[in-house]
């Protein structure tokens, strides 16, 4: 047992001689790798919303609702101040092509507020404003009406969308991709 101590003893010492470091200068510190991350706003990604291929029957229509998508792509890419600006710009649509006060009233709570929640809260009745004024306003192609069960709290809310492709405007980035595509409008 002892001349497998000692058998031991010099294994281990021999390794640890062999493994140090031969270097005489202990100055030197190891260096750190730094990464550097651009998180200043000109570097977050913007999302854009696919342009729709439907066909309108009513122009008016269908530059209302293209003027819905822009709206739209301010709330997914988390900007009130664009939100704020293009849903003046719809509401003066809406406002021209007449009715619909559930979309202007909505789009004018939009227009006057910078607050983020805010807009989204309004965003929700302008969709489902938009959603009665699109019934029976395609010619051909196809529209999707889209659906989140975790905005607001849990209540759950739907927008209209161009594509089958998940961008919540009531979540932005934080929940980009959750939803579902609830039903087809045509």
């Amino acid at each position: 047992m002892k001349n497998l101590s000692i058998l031991f003893l010099a294994f281990f010492t021999v390794t640890l001689i062999s493994c140090k470091d031969n270097s005489t200068d202990t100055s030197k510190e190891p260096e750190l790798e730094i990464e550097t991350v651009d998180n200043s706003a000109d570097s977050k990604e913007i999302y854009k919303i696919a342009e729709t291929e439907a066909k309108f029957k009513d122009p008016n229509v269908e530059a209302i609702f293209n003027q819905y998508l822009v709206v739209e792509a301010a709330l997914v890419n988390t900007n009130p101040d664009i939100a704020k600006a293009e849903s003046s710009k719809m509401q003066t649509m809406i406002s021209d092509f007449g009715g619909h006060e559930k979309i202007r009233i909505a789009l004018e709570e939009m227009a006057n507020s910078s607050d983020i929640q805010s807009q989204r809260q309004s965003f929700e009745n302008v969709s489902g404003g938009m959603e009665v004024l699109l019934e029976g306003a395609l010619e051909s192609g196809t529209l999707y009406k889209q659906y989140c069960p975790m905005a607001f709290n849990n209540r759950g809310a739907s927008w209209i969308s161009s594509s089958k492709d998940i961008l919540n405007p009531y979540f932005g980035d934080k929940m980009l991709k959750c939803g579902r595509v609830d039903s087809e409008i045509q």
